[in-house]
């Protein structure tokens, strides 16, 4: 909350003029239903999004692919639709709505990573895509990269007037990698996040790959801004990296911006403790202009674990892909892909829909 402090303004007609002060931002966890984890035996499922349609269901678009794939989320994911009735579930699968289309598409064998918005009654489905040789390289139990495909990763956007779609798609990027060799985003972008500016147009953040470390996975990696009066673009690119951390080349993945009480706020998976002494976690950043950003005093979000509703406290190997659902300006859900290993080294996933609550 903020704290109301009154000052006076010296003029010959003295007036009341009310500051807002904000006190320590904090975003915490309630305890989660077991009905708030989305699983299929069959189909390994990934990162999520979700938003309330004028049918008063909660419509989630989410990653996913064959289980017997094995970790091939690069070549092969898509992404597809659930309904429920609250924003804690239960989903239930409804449809695709962007599946493979063909190599000759940008991103026409793999979709991934959703984000969804509603900006002026349209409905808006960032995400990343690319194409390649269509070869898996995974087994169960190993991650193998086709790195032709991950190199092609690019940024898109999927519009309609309504959840259910349809969904319109497009032909080329809304974010491409730059021609520039020395670009930040010379070899790839992806995993878009987006939010409305208090002063109109849309600021975005960008996961970034560049060619300055010459090996076919290039580097660093890092977090691009850009800006569009659009939320079709074309967007600005600008050259400053942002979620860094000294001796590092890949600090931070999967940031989730939002605009709340005066401030950017962005929750970010720490890669591996480059922010906070807790290792890999998410953690919580905030800027006042969407351009210089830093690590909030309350900074630690969660570490490895969900805490569920008949007290179990549950280890996972990864808490990632964190996408706040917000109703009515109030931060209600924190949707997270996770996962755990079984006793042969496979992992097993999940989306989970962990209550959020913000204390001042």
């Amino acid at each position: 909350m903020f704290s109301c402090v009154k000052t006076k303004n010296k003029t010959t007609e003295e007036k009341s003029v009310v500051v807002e002060v904000e006190k320590d931002y904090k975003l915490e966890f309630d305890k989660v239903a077991l009905k708030s984890k989305f699983v299929n035996d069959s189909i390994t499922i990934w990162g999520a999004s979700i938003i309330k349609g004028q049918d008063s269901l909660y419509h989630m678009f989410y990653s996913r692919w064959k289980k017997d794939l094995g970790w091939a989320w690069v070549t092969h994911s898509e992404i597809a639709h659930a309904t429920s009735k609250s924003p804690f579930g239960p989903f239930k699968h409804k449809d695709v709505i962007l599946g493979p289309r063909g190599a000759e598409f940008w991103d026409g064998l793999c979709t991934h990573n959703p984000t969804v918005h509603k900006f002026d009654g349209k409905y808006y489905l960032y995400y990343m895509g690319n194409t390649g040789d269509g070869v898996n390289l995974c087994v169960p139990g190993k991650i193998v990269y086709n790195w032709t495909h991950r190199n092609n990763q690019r940024i898109g956007v999927a519009v309609a007037y309504d959840p259910n779609g349809p969904w319109e798609r497009f032909d080329t990027p809304l974010i491409d990698a730059s021609e520039d060799e020395n670009a930040l985003d010379a070899l790839l972008a992806n995993n878009p996040s987006i939010t409305r500016r208090p002063d109109g147009g849309y600021l975005m953040v960008y996961k970034a790959v560049g060619k300055k470390i010459k090996k076919i996975s290039g580097g660093p990696v890092v977090h691009c801004v850009a800006t569009s009066d659009s939320p079709t673009g074309p967007f600005k690119k600008y050259d400053k990296p942002v979620f860094t951390a000294k001796g590092t080349d890949f600090p931070a993945e999967d940031p989730f911006i939002w605009y709340e009480k005066g401030k950017y706020r962005a929750i970010v998976k720490d890669m591996h403790g480059a922010f906070t002494d807790a290792g890999q976690a998410l953690v919580l950043f905030e800027s006042e202009d969407g351009f210089d950003w830093n690590l909030s005093k309350n900074g630690l979000v969660s570490t490895l674990e969900i805490n569920w509703e008949d007290g179990t406290i549950q280890k996972v190997d990864h808490l990632e892909r964190p996408q706040l659902y917000i109703e009515d300006g109030k931060p209600t859900a924190l949707l997270c892909a996770s996962d755990v290993k079984d006793e042969n080294g496979v992992l097993h996933s999940f989306n989970v829909q962990i209550p959020v609550k913000i204390s001042n």
